[in-house]
């Protein structure tokens, strides 16, 4: 038996070095065929692509998710599943009987019945993606909405928070009751003009939008909220998904007795793609559809990076370093009170506010020149994003750096 070359492919999502030899490149061909010809998913997928992905995606599919369906990246991940809603809302609304003459005569010149007046409800602060359906939902920078022309669907308050949060319980929880409120003042309203709400998509932690966090609570109100209109439930883990928070679906953290209809995922998955329920999946082929729908090859990848972070508790390193990285910002907001407040974070998904935004943006510049890359988001946070090979000493030298660059602060 001659000892095969290896080959090495590095995640720098999850900085792990994934070892493949030259025997798992052969293994079928499927495998060569995967890196050597991209494959146009929705008309000649390879004959073993769905077994590839009960090894990879469907592997850890969220609770109450059946079924999966790749795409390229975040926005068309999104602006497929807002599709799919759109699809389940009018079957269920026709009784799931075939489109009259008239829809189908009225759809191809944008007319009602058949492109019928739907609408999807989201956040002040979300970051959905940048295509037009996505940056309906997109309420985070100017940058993105300027210019280009949207719809008319409803917005409602995401939940602002104060810190630390034993100290605000009642306050922390009027206003998550004041936002459910509006979230159905606003169903209610859209039906009333005319265009129902068919969906309400919201993310676990709002990313872009400045790190903003909710209480399980919240979430679990606000998916009954989607049931009890007949709306569907969707949670774009696009940014959270894929252990940072300490469980690999941020939602989970939520303990959801009626699980989302579907959630969404890019980044750190290697390919994008969303989850749904059964009774989700469009009636004919063709409905969800382009030319590439995924890319194989990243299903290869992602099936060895979840064995390295099974085999290796990525995800309780995750937990213990982000306790950690927590508890230090929490002392460096004690120490420097005139600089950083409101730290704030799940696993080693955490943020912390600055005094303003210039004093942010010094403060990052200051510590990249020492060595320690830190993201920015909403109007002055801080946000971290660590690898999930990120341990407790790395805690200690990120700490040590950001505290000299506080202490020579200005």
């Amino acid at each position: 038996m001659t000892k095969s070359k290896s080959k090495s492919y590095v995640d720098f999502k999850y900085q792990v070095t994934v070892s493949f030899s030259e025997s798992f490149l052969c293994e079928s061909l499927f495998s060569q065929s995967a890196f050597v010809n991209r494959p146009a998913l929705g008309i000649l997928p390879p004959e073993n692509f769905p077994d590839k992905l009960i090894e990879s995606l469907l592997s850890i599919a969220p609770s109450g998710m059946t079924r999966v369906q790749t795409m390229a990246c975040g926005s068309c991940s999104n602006e497929n599943a807002f599709k799919t809603m759109f699809i389940w809302y009018r079957n269920k609304e026709r009784g799931y009987a075939n489109p009259s003459e008239q829809e189908v005569g009225t759809c191809m010149i944008n007319q009602s019945p058949g492109c019928p007046d739907l609408s999807i409800l989201s956040f002040m602060g979300a970051f959905h993606g940048r295509t037009l359906g996505c940056l309906a939902t997109t309420h985070s920078k100017v940058i993105h909405k300027l210019d280009i022309p949207s719809f008319d669907w409803p917005i409602a308050p995401f939940p602002k928070l104060q810190y630390p949060l034993e100290e605000f319980v009642r306050e922390n929880a009027q206003e998550e009751a004041r936002c459910l409120e509006e979230v159905e003042d606003l169903i209610v309203k859209w039906r009333q003009k005319g265009k129902p709400v068919a969906g309400i998509v919201i993310e676990p932690i709002q990313a872009e939008g400045g790190d903003n966090h909710a209480s399980p609570d919240f979430f679990i109100k606000l998916r009954n909220i989607a049931r009890k209109h007949g709306c569907a439930f969707h949670v774009d883990e696009v940014q959270t998904g894929g252990g940072t928070t300490g469980k690999f679906w941020a939602h989970e953290h939520w303990g959801l007795d009626d699980p989302a209809d579907v959630v969404s995922f890019s980044k750190k998955l290697l390919t994008g793609g969303y989850y749904h329920r059964d009774e989700l999946q469009p009636d004919k082929p063709y409905r969800i559809f382009n030319t590439w729908m995924g890319d194989p090859s990243k299903n290869l990848f992602l099936s060895e990076v979840l064995n390295v972070i099974r085999r290796e508790n990525l995800l309780e390193e995750v937990t213990r370093s982000g306790k950690a990285l927590l508890q230090g910002l929490y002392a460096l907001q004690t120490q420097y009170p005139h600089i950083l407040s409101r730290a704030r974070g799940q696993g080693t998904f955490c943020a912390i506010d600055a005094c303003n935004d210039a004093t942010r943006d010094s403060i990052m510049i200051k510590a990249r020149n020492k060595g320690l890359f830190m993201g920015s988001c909403g109007e002055k946070t801080i946000r971290f994003r660590p690898t999930l090979v990120f341990k407790e000493y790395h805690v200690h030298q990120l700490l040590n750096i950001l505290n000299d660059v506080l202490a020579e602060h200005k």
